[in-house]
């Protein structure tokens, strides 16, 4: 039996889609949300208010919403840098830990030797330097190998992760503290090398935070401004002919993935400098930073600046459901509504590319 709609590819598409379907996919993923709340017996509209007012409506629930926000923003400008070449990179987990590994081994080199503002530049510099030196290995094996960089960049997330346990948990490396007794852990920094934090509005932002948005900026000049953009944007529509007309493909697909997991070694930076203090190895891990990071770029669209809003509505729901947790708050609810959006998001990407059309009409001009 033949469907009575089909999907036609949309020749142009409406600029207002650009901000209607993220809008559209989070309200469907509530109200998908509110009927799987209904079938457990709970009140959605209770549950939605109190992630609503543990994760966004005082200044300490901001705080700690942009605290866990800083990671998923850099994850996220990681996963849609590279999504937007056509390279599915979702190795910004590994490639975080690996940046966090490169900044504590500089922030616990210099110590206080240097001055707080070097300091800081170096472990950013460190965290960009691991992240890229980690993700190019995907893009290397992808542009001169042809191999599936979703397997390869999943498999070196298991590898960074093994290597972060190694350090701290299996060796007596320059990461791990050796005071530490009964439980390893890492060598915490000097405080004179933590980073700073503003206060804005009565706010605490953490400089990471600050750090991601400025990434964010020029993350998007470089696609809308410059002539790697430009050729990200031909390769991604038809690599051959981009080679056609003189593009060095497999360069800028080295190029992008480097600069995609430099964008993640600087969260895993900013996780050191910022908050942990030292290489938290169990910490990075029980996040999922990166995997979560996939979802805020499905949901910008793969634009930079939306995934800081993104970043900062998923770091709200985390954020409520940590302070939410007990008997009378499913516990499952925040992944829950986490993989409702990406779904929604998803869904919502197809019909930014198709729109649907009746058979019923094509049938009745096909008649006459």
């Amino acid at each position: 039996m033949k469907s009575p709609v089909r999907l036609e590819r949309r020749l142009e598409q409406p600029r207002w889609l650009n901000w209607a379907i993220p809008v559209i996919s989070l309200l469907g993923a509530l109200v998908v949300g509110a009927v799987v709340l209904l079938a457990t017996g709970k009140n959605p509209l209770d549950v939605y208010w109190r992630i609503l007012d543990r994760g966004f409506l005082s200044q300490r629930a901001i705080t700690g919403t942009l605290r866990t926000a800083t990671p998923l923003a850099f994850t996220g400008m990681c996963a849609a840098a590279a999504f937007r070449l056509g390279v599915i990179n979702i190795g910004g987990e590994g490639q975080l830990y690996v940046g966090a590994v490169g900044a504590a081994l500089v922030g616990l080199w210099i110590g206080g030797s240097a001055p707080v503002g070097i300091t800081i530049i170096v472990m950013v510099l460190a965290g960009m330097l691991f992240g890229a030196m980690y993700a190019s290995i995907v893009g290397i094996l992808r542009s001169q190998f042809n191999t599936n960089e979703i397997i390869t960049s999943l498999m070196m997330n298991y590898i960074a992760g093994i290597i972060l346990n190694y350090l701290i948990f299996n060796s007596r490396s320059y990461w791990r503290d050796p005071r530490s007794i009964g439980f390893p852990s890492g060598k915490p920094l000097e405080k004179r090398t933590h980073w700073p934090t503003y206060e804005i509005f009565g706010t605490s932002v953490s400089f990471g935070f600050l750090l991601a948005v400025a990434a964010a900026i020029v993350l998007w000049v470089i696609y809308k401004r410059s002539r790697l953009g430009f050729e990200i944007g031909i390769i991604a529509d038809s690599p051959r002919a981009a080679r056609y007309v003189g593009i060095r493909t497999k360069w800028t697909i080295v190029a992008v993935t480097a600069m995609s997991g430099a964008l993640a070694g600087i969260g895993g930076a900013s996780q050191v400098g910022d908050f942990a203090h030292y290489l938290d190895a169990k910490g990075l891990q029980l996040n999922n930073f990166g995997y979560t990071g996939i979802v805020v770029a499905a949901l910008a669209r793969l634009n930079p600046l939306g995934a800081i809003v993104v970043a900062v509505l998923l770091g709200g729901l985390t954020n409520a459901g940590y302070s939410l947790q007990g008997p009378d708050f499913p516990s499952g609810l925040v992944g829950t509504l986490q993989g409702l959006i990406l779904f929604t998001a998803v869904a919502g990407e197809i019909l930014t590319k198709y729109r649907l059309r009746s058979n019923r009409n094509t049938a009745k001009a096909v008649a006459a």
